[in-house]
């Protein structure tokens, strides 16, 4: 199983820093007995270990080639390999330049690297076979993609950051096949590549006659990559070593 992780954004929200916003230290990990800073990108990381991906592609921009020194060629038992976006185009570019390494019958997992959530094994919820989206309840849904289902978690409707979301809950991370995402790269280039978020290119999808599926397994989500966000990520990992 892969793990496609887009990293390759400007980071313009939280700078400035020194290095890519990827690995800002937020919370702390143990290194046999050394309590050491934990890079916000780990959490992702350890998560898609957690759910199965032995194989993880970080797709970063020209200039993060201290997230290469980072994390090298392996974290734990998956192997890492890095794709260069060469100018920020949104996450959609972003995410399908890992395609070409991905086989149509292999099961993708995406996530955004510059978030914390719980519970840790939320991942593993989610079907394979098809599309299906892990939903994190949230207090503001006009600030992310709210997610729109139907009694039987059926996903209807993506609201990409709109004022009057009809949803609370908002996807954090989605899991689909080699073979949907390259459905949704040539219908992504049949629109000019035009769409940025995901959420608008879903939203064709469906209206093509696409399906996707949504779980409401998640219960913590916060955006680290604002100072506000950073500040509820680091309360929320106060208790202790996670």
């Amino acid at each position: 199983m892969w793990g496609v992780i887009p990293a390759a954004g400007l980071g313009s929200r939280i700078q400035p820093l020194a290095f890519s916003k990827e690995l800002l230290p937020v919370g702390t990990r143990k290194d046999g007995d050394v309590e050491r800073p934990r890079a916000v990108s780990e959490y992702l990381i350890d998560r898609m270990i957690l759910a199965g991906a032995s194989k993880i592609c970080m797709v970063i921009s020209p200039g993060k080639s201290d997230i290469v020194e980072y994390y090298g060629a392996s974290v734990g038992p998956a192997h890492l390999c890095y794709v260069v976006q060469p100018v920020a185009a949104g996450l959609c570019d972003a995410i399908f330049r890992s395609l070409p390494w991905i086989q149509p019958e292999e099961e993708v997992l995406v996530g955004l690297p510059d978030t914390v959530w719980f519970p840790e094994h939320g991942l593993r919820a989610l079907d394979g076979g098809g599309l299906s989206f892990l939903l994190f309840p949230v207090e503001h849904p006009e600030l992310f993609d709210a997610v729109v289902t139907d009694e039987g978690g059926r996903v209807l409707e993506i609201q990409v950051k709109q004022r009057d979301a009809r949803s609370r809950w908002v996807w954090g991370a989605f899991k689909l096949t080699g073979a949907v995402m390259r459905e949704l790269h040539a219908l992504w280039r049949e629109r000019g590549q035009q769409d940025p978020y995901i959420g608008t290119l879903v939203n064709e999808y469906l209206a093509r006659g696409g399906s996707a599926r949504a779980v409401r397994a998640g219960e913590a989500y916060v955006d680290v990559g604002t100072l506000h966000g950073y500040r509820e990520a680091m309360q929320l990992l106060s208790g202790g070593v996670v």
